[in-house]
């Protein structure tokens, strides 16, 4: 499991911040690893360390056999006349604070035997909590061209598009794209990634003056004469803001919305349960994937 933590968050520094241990505790753990399967699984990049291939293929067996785990479980409270138990669910800001209560509401009503807790995170991080056990489901969002890591050991199904679109203040709508101050997500966020693709291939590059995780702030921003901003559909029609989409921008963007769970659970009933309380909430918002 250690390794596959590493695998996870990318290097030992990183897996130890994640699961609490100190950085020569999971080396000592791993070099046991070594020794006992006579093998090498790591090693040195520079300041870090990668897997070997060796240690990739462990990671990835021990992820099959996590995986008959989760449909094992999913199979037994399949057996149960309702779903029950507690569900830890990671969701990021906007659908958390739109979505969520609606989707609670109904689960209370019915399907009184779950217990769901919600967790606000960043996609970034809420995929490997996912994976490493920290929660059952993440509900998150992802753009074209991006993709959710880690790439295995996850299922992930859409339930909703949440279309995007581009916003300029008010009094700068004749000045050049480039030149007016745009306020974006963090670098490392998949949504900015996207925008400047989105920019990059419109044929500006953009003048990045603001950074924020919020999306309420980007399109206050907006609202302000501030900034430029791409902005969902479900925040703006939350907010009841009277913005335009700017004709001149690409007008066929759009985010998906997710619920991932690790492989082997996504059949499993009250995680099914909550899927489709949050699809049928999110239904109020924006189009739903049939």
């Amino acid at each position: 499991m250690l390794l596959r933590a590493v695998a996870i968050h990318g290097s030992i520094t990183a897996a130890a911040r994640a699961l609490a241990y100190s950085h020569s505790a999971i080396s000592q753990q791993l070099a046991l690893l070594e020794r006992e399967t006579g093998a090498v699984l790591l090693e040195k990049v520079g300041r870090t360390s990668r897997l070997t291939p060796v240690g990739l293929e462990l990671v990835h067996n021990t992820e099959a056999v996590l995986a008959a785990m989760e449909r094992a479980e999913s199979e037994l409270a399949a057996a149960q006349e309702q779903p029950r138990g507690i569900v830890t669910v990671a969701v990021f800001t906007s659908i958390g604070r739109i979505v969520l209560p609606a989707a609670l509401q109904t689960l209370a009503q019915t399907h009184p035997g779950l217990d769901v807790r919600l967790r606000r995170s960043d996609p970034e991080h809420a995929v490997p909590q996912l994976v490493a056990r920290q929660v059952d489901a993440v509900v998150t969002d992802t753009f074209p061209g991006t993709r959710l890591l880690p790439a295995g050991g996850i299922h992930a199904a859409a339930i909703g598009r949440d279309p995007m679109r581009g916003y300029l203040p008010e009094g700068m709508a004749d000045r050049p794209f480039e030149r007016v101050p745009w306020v974006m997500e963090p670098p490392q966020a998949a949504s900015t990634q996207w925008a400047l693709r989105v920019c990059r291939e419109s044929g500006f590059e953009p003048r990045i003056a603001h950074e924020s995780s919020d999306m309420l702030f980007h399109l206050r921003m907006v609202e302000a004469g501030l900034a430029a901003a791409f902005l969902p559909d479900l925040v703006v029609r939350e907010a009841g803001s009277a913005l335009v989409p700017n004709p001149l921008l690409p007008s066929n963007l759009r985010r998906d919305i997710l619920m991932v769970t690790r492989l082997g659970a996504e059949t499993h009933p009250a995680l099914n349960a909550v899927r489709d309380a949050i699809a049928s909430a999110l239904k109020e918002h924006v189009s739903v994937i049939d």
